[in-house]
């Protein structure tokens, strides 16, 4: 069911955690030894992030040996579907959302670039 999925999507992305995972998957798949180290957490509640945003089809995960390692969806079906299930509904205003969307990045750029950082390209959203 559509709504079911957009929901899950949603709730992936409002976890700062999980979004700095997709940000720094931006820049290329990581092993979970690595995506977990930034965060202060035991790793198996880590691994359960992970969990969340590959149930929702953000990102995807690949075992080889002993490692697992995660990239992003090339193609995240669940935004397409959340997007056009948002695109069909009578009231909601599209553009609207879109340019509050671009709006969001520019500012997240912004900042970055003030910080002396490279801004985050997000690859596929």
């Amino acid at each position: 069911m559509p709504n079911q999925e957009l929901t899950r999507v949603f709730h992936a992305l409002t976890d700062p955690t999980r979004r700095a995972v997709l940000e720094r998957l931006t820049r290329g798949p990581a092993a979970v030894k690595e995506l977990a180290q930034p965060f202060n957490m035991a790793l198996p509640s880590f691994v359960q992030h992970l969990g969340v945003l590959e149930g929702c089809g953000l990102v995807r995960s690949a075992k080889q040996g002993r490692v697992r390692t995660y990239p992003l969806a090339p193609q995240p079906r669940a935004l397409v579907e959340a997007y056009a299930g948002l695109a069909s509904r009578p009231d909601v205003n599209v553009p609207a959302l879109y340019n509050e969307l671009c709006q969001e990045a520019v500012e997240i750029s912004f900042n970055a670039l003030a910080q002396g950082e490279q801004p985050p390209i997000y690859a596929g959203f």
